[in-house]
């Protein structure tokens, strides 16, 4: 089991990289923030730009993997998003996990202004935005600045680029890992097709043992997807986000060692709690996640 920690966009900067570096202290195996304008109840607090936060918190550590927890096509066009997630990688080290999804239908999927979308127009806005990602983060631009070498060019429902340039060669090889938010089966199929990794919430069902019970379903389910593509479900990461606003996983050391524990019998590889606020959703204490992170290396 690898663990991550999910820290909330909020802290103001210099303050903020005390949890950056503690989180690498503390020996998670990844640290994510979400990707989002503004978010749920929290809308009138402060909030921060997610790539300026992780090239920060890139600045502050050296070993732990960082990521969008998750980034959405609502407000982002590929070519833009590409560039400047890719140069965050090279910044890290090359240590950058890229999440993505379809986005929601709060705030963000309205502040610019957009028409509310179907179902089925938010999965093919999204396939193509992933599509597209792919294909930009894995360019790797001539060395000379003069180079009449063509870039990346695609004219698509929801996306056109001409001759897109990216920052060089990718800091990872072929690129950054896309780790894809999925529940639905035609989402999970592209996660199998073009993803390195699996991210779920499980759903926002109230009662845990009917969330539980879900997260078990999505993790067959995810397992019949690899296997009808003939690829092998033990070669990809499958992450579960433990929290809700009904469930914390942080309330106490016992809860969260009994959730890693069912998640793993699921058949998840990876789990992301959230770090500790001082009040409202995730309100926690610190002391539980001092004790949480001294037994990661015994519930690895």
């Amino acid at each position: 089991m690898r663990f991550g920690i999910c820290i909330l966009p909020q802290v103001d900067w210099p303050e903020a990289a005390a949890l950056w570096r503690g989180a690498e202290e503390y020996g998670f195996d990844h640290a994510w923030t979400y990707d989002h304008l503004s978010w749920r109840d929290l809308a009138g607090e402060r909030w921060h730009a997610t790539v300026p936060t992780l090239t920060a918190a890139a600045m502050v550590t050296e070993r732990i993997r960082l990521g969008t927890f998750v980034a959405s096509p609502n407000y982002r066009h590929p070519v833009p998003f590409a560039k400047d997630i890719a140069t965050v990688d090279q910044i890290s080290g090359g240590r950058m996990l890229l999440g993505i999804g379809s986005g929601g239908t709060g705030f963000d999927a309205f502040v610019l202004g957009d028409e509310q979308l179907s179902p089925r127009e938010r999965f093919d806005r999204f396939a193509e935005f992933t599509e597209a990602l792919d294909v930009l983060l894995r360019f790797e631009d001539p060395a000379a600045a003069a180079s009449e070498a063509p870039g990346i060019s695609f004219d698509g429902e929801w996306y056109r680029a001409v001759n897109a340039r990216m920052v060089g060669a990718p800091a990872q090889s072929p690129r950054m890992p896309l780790h894809i938010a999925a529940d639905g089966p035609k989402a999970m199929a592209l996660a199998v097709r073009v993803g390195e990794g699996w991210v779920t919430t499980a759903g926002s069902v109230d009662d845990t043992e009917e969330w539980w019970a879900y997260a078990g379903v999505l993790s067959r389910r995810f397992e019949d997807a690899c296997a009808a593509a003939g690829r092998d479900a033990a070669e990809m990461p499958r992450t579960l986000l433990l929290d809700s606003s009904a469930r914390y996983s942080l309330t106490s050391v016992g809860a969260f060692e009994d959730a890693v524990g069912r998640a793993a019998e699921l058949g998840f590889t990876d789990v992301v709690a959230h770090w500790p606020r001082e009040h409202g959703i995730y309100a926690g204490d610190r002391a539980v996640l001092d004790e949480v992170a001294s037994r990661l290396p015994a519930l690895r």
